[in-house]
């Protein structure tokens, strides 16, 4: 969104007009999405298939777990790139800026992290140590930093936090003028990349708990959400893997977890922020590694290659795509290969039938 605004647009030269069109191109992104449910046509997230899905699960994960170094490391100028190439040489570069202090207090609470995670998993009955680990971690960690606030200048903090909701922006939107096309353009093109990841995060953590979703009601829930985001500060937004993760990583299993989500958020908006003051990041660097770490299925890919070699390639693709290209160019080159494996079985199969032998035409038909 801010690439296809800023061509047209600066933010800095006129930033009032930059953000009426990125609230216009969320309401468009939005009613975009919630048409294609409304008109049915959540049919195609069936092309998402299972090795697609544990292809991009591996790759989003490695991905997202390395943007946490930035926390980890303590590093401050560090690339907003989501591929592994730019974010590892970012890594490398900025060697300077590691501090031991976060290290050391990164590394400690995410192997405490790792072992309450162990424990609720070989022991199911303890699943609220792991659940409780997170919020632990950050009410330990912010205590730390508060006590030795003195001798922890390498450490960065969250810092000050402006208290309230975000204002409304509905008399912002942006639905005459000559930026009208610039803004559906953009809404339009950001809808479906936000609406393809979303959808490829719901079907990867349905097939973990195997369960179905339906491509409907995902389309009509993200397109309204963008919908009403535009009216209440938002740019286009779709499910978080990394949110998702946590959430998952926590033990929730239904949608109530969102409702006592959001009610915590509200809540924390309005009364809790000056709490956050000294939450170092590196603690939440840390809870998105271990939620994340865990995703990748390796066992599940190691079965596709005895199973099927086409299928394995997909997920390879899928991977691979996520991890040196980008998420949705990754997911659409791991579709793209579906759709060849799926002519190339066709053509087996229709020359397996037309070689039988003894048959006739009309036989192989039938």
């Amino acid at each position: 969104m801010g690439t296809m605004l800023s061509e047209s647009v600066s933010p800095v030269e006129e930033p009032i007009l930059y953000l009426k069109l990125a609230f216009t191109a969320t309401f468009f992104a939005g009613l975009f999405q919630s048409s294609l449910g409304f008109l049915r046509l959540g049919f195609v997230i069936d092309f998402l298939s299972k090795a697609t899905l544990v292809g991009f699960m591996a790759g989003a994960a490695i991905i997202v777990s390395l943007q946490q170094l930035k926390g980890l490391l303590g590093i401050v100028h560090f690339t907003t790139k989501m591929q592994f190439i730019p974010v590892m040489t970012s890594v490398f570069e900025h060697r300077k800026e590691w501090s031991w202090q976060t290290i050391v207090m990164g590394f400690s609470f995410l192997l405490f992290l790792l072992t309450t995670r162990h424990i609720s998993m070989k022991k199911p009955k303890l699943f609220w140590v792991s659940a409780a680990a997170p919020l632990t971690s950050v009410i330990l960690s912010t205590l730390i930093v508060f006590c030795i606030k003195s001798k922890a200048h390498g450490i960065s903090t969250i810092g000050h936090l402006q208290k309230g909701l975000n204002p409304p922006s509905a008399n912002m939107l942006y639905f005459n003028g000559q930026y009208l096309a610039l803004a559906i353009k953009t809404g339009i093109i950001t809808g479906i990349l936000s609406l393809t990841e979303g959808i490829a995060v719901g079907r990867t953590f349905a097939s973990l708990k195997n369960y179905q979703v339906d491509g409907n009601k995902e389309m009509m829930a993200i397109g309204v959400m963008n919908m009403a985001g535009s009216c209440t500060s938002c740019y286009v937004t779709t499910g978080s893997f990394s949110r998702s993760a946590v959430n998952y990583n926590a033990g929730a299993q239904t949608a109530v977890s969102n409702i006592v989500l959001a009610t915590a958020v509200l809540v924390t908006l309005l009364f809790l922020m000056p709490l956050f003051y000294y939450t170092p990041n590196v603690i939440l660097a840390a809870i998105i590694i271990t939620a994340v770490i865990g995703l990748i299925d390796y066992q599940a890919a190691y079965k596709l290659w005895k199973v099927d070699k086409l299928d394995f390639l997909a997920c390879a693709c899928s991977f691979f795509g996520v991890l040196f290209i980008s998420v949705p160019l990754g997911l659409a080159i791991a579709l793209g290969k579906l759709w060849e494996i799926s002519q190339l079985h066709g053509s087996l199969s229709h020359d397996y039938v037309e070689n039988l032998p003894g048959r006739q035409p009309a036989e192989i038909q039938d």
